[in-house]
């Protein structure tokens, strides 16, 4: 009897040690910077349990990784993915990207904490940009918001406060000082949001009502952040600019980690066609403040022009209210014609280079641009816009048409893979998975850097390094425990791919292509991506 009781006990400890699944002979690159090394890796569970050398360890499933780069899952630190996660968890355009991490609530456009009545009109007016998830879902704190997506989507989510929904709490869709008890009660939530599994606290400094803040007021909620460890990220002020320090842009959001101590991380820090090939100049003042001692870490895509939706093109008064004033606003003769002088008097805006990429109750117009539609109805490119936003009930995708010239662009990926190489960047695909033509940067980010940009310009950057900008320092700026790097003890999100034929697919005339050279993606041990195929599993975890 006892014998049969060890023998019982040595086939339990046996069993306990066999991995769930074994990647043998990968070139590993572990997401430090170090140079690759090849290893087999054991994963049990949820983590990483084993790597070296494991003849004679057994598994329940074997990838044989020869030949293939084996390294820690990408993070994604700038998606626009809130709502279309919720209504199709699948997510195989970043997915197949090798994608396992991304930071939801980007520019402050996001959902919590939000009332319900207060989620419907955030739904709303965001629907251009983040879709239209369901009405009835609970945002009401950050854990709610969290436990929509936690086991229930493809990929790991991380999310920090929405300044726009702290703003609409408290003060409303309304043009108003945040002070007084209502700031303190902003600060509370987002105390509280912080406590609940927040990464900071995010902002855009075009957009609504996120717009209506001075900068006192940001320093004041970034103290809370700062009190957190928590990063303050900024899509950098470029309206209501007399209300920003200095005017706003670099100047504000660097006075605001002066004052407050805080983490700054700046969204798409790049070049553009109109100063192609200056990095040294778009990163000076950023530079001379790190010098001072002020924490600034910064993200790019690796394309020439941007994507957003049309709604946040409108004058910052006639935001005013929210959704359904807007809409009033549009068909009202005399604030019609205002917007439109607005349009006609802001050059920056460049209506003749706008694409519509996203028109859910006229599909078939997507890919038009502003300039074609306008001339084929006879009206202006003011009234155009004021016309489709009504008849989308707001819901209204665009992006920027990109320069002509082969030499501008080529110079802009260029800069690309400079600021890439700073030990400060990483990547943010700023992706808006929405409408039939949506940006390529939705589909082909990771592996146009990867792949595309450092073959072609390849004495700039090393994988490794490129590993690291994508995998390790995310972790390390918002503090995302247990990820970003291929060590025992880790989670197992995984990336298995061809570091000789990985690249995007994705053109602006034909963006919903998947990458190829990316066979497998594993998320927190499971595979997300087997063979290049979705496998409809939802291992994704609200992290941190």
């Amino acid at each position: 009897g006892q014998k049969r009781a060890i023998r019982i006990n040595i086939r339990g400890v046996i069993h306990s040690n066999m991995f769930d699944l074994l990647i043998k002979n990968g070139n590993v690159i572990d997401g430090s910077g170090k140079k690759r090394f090849i290893s087999d890796i054991g994963i049990k569970d949820e983590k990483i349990s084993f790597i070296g050398d494991s003849t004679g360890k057994e598994s329940k499933e074997i990838i044989n990784a020869n030949g293939l780069i084996v390294s820690p899952g990408f993070i994604d630190t700038h998606t626009h993915h809130d709502g279309v996660l919720l209504n199709n968890p699948q997510h195989a355009s970043s997915l197949r990207q090798g994608v396992t991490t991304e930071i939801l609530g980007q520019d402050g456009l996001s959902y919590s904490p939000l009332s319900s009545e207060n989620y419907k009109i955030q739904r709303k007016y965001l629907g251009g940009i983040l879709g239209m998830p369901p009405d009835n879902l609970d945002m009401s704190t950050i854990s709610a918001f969290r436990s929509n997506y936690h086991k229930k989507v493809s990929i790991n989510t991380a999310y920090p406060v929405s300044h726009g929904a702290l703003r609409l709490e408290t003060v409303g869709f309304h043009d108003k000082p945040l002070r007084g008890k209502e700031l303190e009660r902003a600060k509370s939530l987002l105390k509280e949001g912080l406590e609940q599994g927040s990464v900071g606290l995010a902002t855009g400094m075009s957009y609504h009502p996120n717009a209506w803040s001075d900068t006192e007021e940001l320093i004041q909620l970034c103290e809370v952040v700062r009190e957190k460890n928590g990063v303050y990220i900024t899509h950098l002020r470029d309206v209501n600019v007399e209300r920003g320090f200095a005017g706003g842009g670099i100047p504000e959001a660097l006075e605001i980690g002066r004052r407050s101590g805080v983490r700054v991380h700046f969204s798409h820090t790049r070049t553009s066609a109109e100063n192609a090939g200056q990095v040294s100049q778009v990163l000076e003042l950023i530079d001379k403040a790190k010098d001072e001692g002020i924490d600034c870490t910064l993200e790019l895509y690796p394309y020439p022009t941007g994507s957003s939706f049309l709604l946040s093109n409108l004058p910052s008064w006639a935001h005013e209210g929210g959704p359904d004033e807007i809409l009033a606003r549009l068909n009202d003769k005399n604030s019609r014609s205002k917007i439109i002088e607005s349009f006609e008097s802001n050059k920056k805006r460049k209506m003749d280079q706008i694409l519509l990429s996203y028109l859910p109750n006229s599909p078939e117009l997507e890919g038009m641009t502003v300039s074609q539609l306008s001339e084929i109805r006879g009206i202006s490119m003011g009234n155009l816009i004021c016309d489709i936003l009504v008849e989308q009930d707001l819901q209204v995708g665009f992006w920027q048409i990109p320069p002509q010239s082969i030499s501008t662009w080529r110079q802009i990926s260029k800069d690309a893979m400079k600021f890439l190489s700073r030990p400060d960047y990483m990547i943010g695909s700023d992706s808006i998975r929405l409408g039939n033509v949506p940006h390529p940067r939705a589909y082909g980010t990771f592996p146009r850097f990867i792949g595309r940009l450092r073959r072609q310009f390849n004495q700039i950057i090393s994988l490794e390094q490129m590993i690291q900008r994508i995998c390790n320092n995310p972790a390390k700026t918002f503090n995302l425990t247990g990820r970003g790097s291929i060590k025992e003890g880790y989670f197992a999100d995984i990336v298995i791919f061809d570091e000789e034929k990985i690249i995007d697919t994705a053109t602006y005339d034909d963006s919903k292509q998947f990458p190829v050279g990316i066979p497998h993606v594993i998320v927190n041990g499971k595979f997300a991506v087997k063979n290049e195929k979705c496998t409809g599993i939802f291992a994704g975890h609200a992290i941190p």
